[in-house]
């Protein structure tokens, strides 16, 4: 006899769904089971792909520690420091390297332009002052002979730095800078400057009258006013003006690059002129181009007696040679 149980149709819907309710439950559990694995899984390729990202980042920043203390050091080294640097590897003592490029020359004008009186330890002095070193109860008479101070910041075979300070009227008289290179910047104050040229080739001229100098002529270069803060000046062996004579309009201080040096043994010498008008010794001369009054003749004379100049302690930055 065969039993057939028929089930209500309710009932077996109920148990469908209880079994997939079922299934579903131990699908879910295991999910939420996996949940953490797959979190975990996920950081560590984040934190792959972070590391790498971090190392190229770094790979493209990256100075060697050579460069790094160079820059280090250009951006904390005094200018006076950076200007000698420049100057060593300019100059040599027989005068500019033997590279022709003017490039060299211009770096050190451009680092000169920006040089003031506190980058060599120098406070400007008031124009009231008329004598350029302060003011100490002296009469006017007194203050008037008051010296010129020269300033030695560093001296090789290859180059000097040096500063000069002017009391107001104050003179270097005319003198020339045999085979030198020179460099001039007004730190403060104002300053009048007459310079010359030889004629090439040269022209000299004899005077009949006893007493009366030999004469060599020569062609104003520059006759002008320099007022702090202005551009470098520069002459060179045979332009620019070698020649020169300054005068102190204000209170006013010099910083100055020689290359090379004075040196007498080596045919440096430091030699004073006087000038007079082209027009005083006749016109023996021909001249191609210009005015005459561009042009005078030049006499040799001793050192002046009125050249009253004192040394002074440098107290800016110091130098590490």
């Amino acid at each position: 006899m065969e039993l057939i149980i028929r089930s209500n149709p309710v009932q077996i819907i109920r148990h469908q769904i209880c079994s997939d309710s079922c299934e579903n439950k131990g699908k879910q559990e295991e999910s939420r089971q996996n949940i953490p694995k797959m979190f975990s899984e996920i950081q560590k390729v984040t934190d792959k792909a972070m590391v790498f990202l971090q190392k190229k980042a770094l790979s493209a920043l990256y100075i060697p520690k050579q460069k790094l203390h160079m820059a280090m050091n250009n951006t904390t080294a005094p200018k006076v420091q950076l200007l000698y640097d420049l100057c060593k590897t300019t100059f040599t003592p027989s005068g500019l390297s033997s590279s022709p490029s003017p490039q060299p020359i211009h770096k050190l004008c451009s680092l000169l332009d920006t040089f003031g009186p506190a980058d060599v330890g120098l406070k400007e002095e008031s124009p009231d002052d008329d004598r350029g070193h302060g003011f100490f109860g002296l009469n006017r008479v007194t203050r008037w002979a008051q010296p010129i101070t020269y300033l030695d910041i560093h001296e090789c075979d290859s180059f000097t730095m040096c500063v000069f300070c002017f009391p107001t009227s104050s003179v270097i008289p005319l003198h020339d800078h045999p085979g030198m290179t020179v460099l001039s910047k007004v730190l403060y104050g104002s300053m009048h400057v007459k310079a010359y040229d030889w004629v090439e080739p040269s022209c000299i001229k004899e005077s009949q009258e006893p007493g009366c100098p030999q004469v060599r002529l020569a062609r104003l270069a520059a006759d002008k006013v320099l007022t702090a803060p202005c551009g470098t000046s520069i002459l060179y062996p045979k332009t620019g003006g070698n020649l020169h004579c300054f005068t102190a309009v204000t209170p006013c201080a010099v910083l100055d690059v020689l290359a090379p040096p004075y040196r007498e043994d080596l045919g440096r010498k430091c030699t004073y002129y006087v000038d007079y008008p082209y027009s005083a010794f006749g016109n023996g001369a021909q001249i191609s181009n210009g005015k005459e009054e561009e042009y005078a003749w030049l006499a040799e004379i001793e050192t002046p007696d009125d050249l009253y100049m004192r040394s002074g302690v440098y107290v800016g930055p110091s130098i590490r040679v």
